[in-house]
């Protein structure tokens, strides 16, 4: 309880980092921020919504990574019928995402997925940044500023009982592709910010380019195929981004034997990645300055002529079994980024045999998921004591050894490191009375407390321990 009027509670993202969805209240009503799905070491397999709705009068959403908004569809048939605020970019991408999430939902049929789709879309209401907006009959209004994160993204600057409170959702790094840059707050007396990555920072995006560029190139030099296991959101648009900007700037040059950058193949594997693509071009006049001086130019950056798309599930069988027997260099993005499901399985099992063939890992891999499995080890775990003894990972219910070479490629994540979760608290001014940590596990919220409490010592940052909490 921040004051008598005020209450903060946190429905997820408390003890881990997914399920984010926390609660404002003031008297009789309250504002939900996300409604987001567990997974990992988070997973729960009753996502039924377990807190009071009747007084909850909107849900506003920071963005849509299925961990902010996964579980709206449950909250719906709870019997939430109130507006879901989010940004423009956002309400466009929404639909998308929950239709691909609910493939995957055993517990209702098809035609209630259909009837829960056709009821969100009815209740998103969509907002410009900046835009105050007043919820009737309440003490709340509250706005979305640019967090950085993905396309669409945004922190909630609340306003109730003449306080300010604001909730983080996910902070970006500086230097992405595409996404504009995170607004520093100004001022509040209460932030409830996320710390996934409060315990460390990230490579130098600046040129992460370059890095990636020369670990595909590392990677040919002695044929095979180069896997990236990609998020379909935010990480797949980076790459293809990226790789069109190496492509122009180096295309001479030799990605692989004998192959220039100019006639390399890349290739899209993912419906849902393909979807999000196609919606990201077409929110174009939401990139940042950089990315639309590049669209002047006359390129392509998400369209370009190397890359091909596969879409339907023949296709990707007839793909995954020409990559397996060509010699022809080709980069491969597939989803999921975790490799716990989607079209990345196939291949996985098709290369990762063949020590000729390298896997890139871009993003975080959660514990308990076969890409963590994969990073930490292999290729081998060296010269073995028994004849048995080597590296593998169970995919689909069967072990497939790893031979191929495995990398991981820092500098590609879409959170913000240590360095700017602080920065973005210190440029509240004066500073908040309350910091409270959520979204991400105890070590990376221990790290992150102690250096905000030594920079900002008159604030109390204190670490939720349960939720529901106020």
């Amino acid at each position: 309880m921040m004051t008598k009027h005020i209450e903060i509670k946190h429905h997820g993202a408390v003890l881990g980092v997914t399920g984010s969805c926390h609660e404002l209240r003031v008297g009789d009503s309250g504002i939900l921020i996300d409604c987001g799905l567990f997974q990992g070491t988070d997973y729960r397999e009753d996502l039924d919504i377990d807190f009071e709705i009747e007084h909850i009068r909107a849900l506003v959403v920071t963005h849509v990574h299925v961990d902010h908004v996964g579980r709206i569809p449950y909250l719906l048939i709870a019997g939430f019928k109130g507006p879901i605020f989010c940004t423009e970019p956002s309400a466009q991408l929404l639909p998308t995402m929950l239709e691909d999430a609910l493939k995957f939902n055993d517990k209702y049929s098809k035609q209630q997925d259909k009837q829960i789709l056709k009821q969100m879309k009815r209740q998103i209401r969509p907002l410009p940044y900046e835009q105050w907006q007043s919820l009737l009959g309440t003490d709340i209004k509250f706005r979305f500023q640019h967090a950085g994160h993905i396309l669409g993204s945004a922190y909630v600057e609340c306003e109730a009982a003449g306080q300010r409170v604001i909730f983080s959702g996910d902070i970006g790094a500086p230097h992405s592709p595409l996404i504009m840059e995170a607004t520093p707050p100004t001022r509040c007396d209460v932030l409830v910010l996320e710390s996934t990555y409060g315990d460390m920072d990230h490579e130098s995006r600046v040129d992460r380019r370059l890095r990636l560029k020369s670990e595909i190139e590392q990677s040919f030099a002695d044929g095979g195929t180069v896997l990236i296991p990609a998020f379909s959101l935010g990480r797949t648009q980076d790459l293809l981004y990226e790789l069109e900007s190496i492509i122009h700037d180096f295309g001479q040059d030799l990605a692989a034997p004998n192959v220039p950058w100019n006639k390399l193949n890349i290739i899209l594997d993912s419906p849902l990645a393909i979807k999000i693509t196609e919606l990201y071009r077409s929110l174009k006049s939401y990139w940042n300055e950089d990315a639309r001086k590049v669209l002047k130019q006359g390129r392509y950056p998400l369209a370009f002529d190397q890359l091909t798309i596969v879409d339907s599930h023949e296709d990707h069988l007839i793909c995954v079994e020409n990559i397996t027997n060509s010699d022809k260099p080709a980069v491969v993005i597939a989803g999921s980024g975790m490799c716990a499901g989607g079209r990345v399985v196939n291949y996985l099992k098709a290369l990762l045999d063949n020590p000729h063939n390298d896997i890139i890992f871009v993003g975080f891999q959660a514990e308990d998921t076969p890409g963590r499995v994969i990073v930490e080890s292999g290729p081998r775990f060296g010269e073995a004591d028994e004849p048995d003894e080597y590296a593998w990972v169970e995919l689909d219910g069967e072990r497939f050894e790893i031979n191929a070479q495995i990398h991981k490629l820092n500098g590609y994540s879409a959170h913000g490191g240590q360095t700017d979760l602080i920065n973005f608290a210190m440029a509240i001014d004066p500073p908040p009375k309350q910091i409270r940590l959520v979204h991400g596990e105890t070590d990376a919220k221990l790290a992150l407390q102690a250096k905000l409490q030594a920079m900002m010592s008159s604030v109390e940052v204190v670490i939720p321990l349960t939720e529901d909490v106020g």
